[in-house]
């Protein structure tokens, strides 16, 4: 058996705790530096609770770390390169934006042409 098949099934987990608004939003946040949960909810206009729910799955996934300061507890990147994981995945999202802006001109002016041609010529 190679290590090819388990290797893929670690990346599709990582991938897996990327999978979520919230999560993608609060390590957007993550990036700018470490942050209370408190003042990262605030941030993303979330409750507490529900914040906490999203970063564990983060933290579960050994993408973020945790360090206590008495009762406050502050999230950080556990590795700076999940920003550049962001950065792609963005570029690719504007790549395919491109992709279907051109798509939908040409779609357009061709529905332009194909009108045309069915209203036939004026007299």
């Amino acid at each position: 058996m190679t290590t090819e098949l388990p290797v893929a099934a670690l990346k599709a987990d990582l991938f897996k705790a990327l999978a979520h608004p919230v999560r993608v939003r609060a390590l957007e946040q993550l990036v700018l530096g470490e942050v209370s949960v408190g003042e990262l909810a605030d941030r993303l206009d979330l409750e507490v609770t529900q914040l906490s729910q999203q970063l564990a799955v983060l933290r579960r996934a050994n993408v973020v770390v945790t360090r206590r300061d008495g009762n406050t507890i502050f999230y950080s990147l556990r590795d700076p390169r999940v920003s550049q994981l962001l950065a792609v995945a963005k570029q690719l999202l504007m790549t395919n934006l491109e992709d279907s802006r051109t798509i939908l001109a040409s779609l357009e002016e061709e529905g332009s042409r194909t009108a045309k041609t069915a209203a036939g010529p004026r007299r």
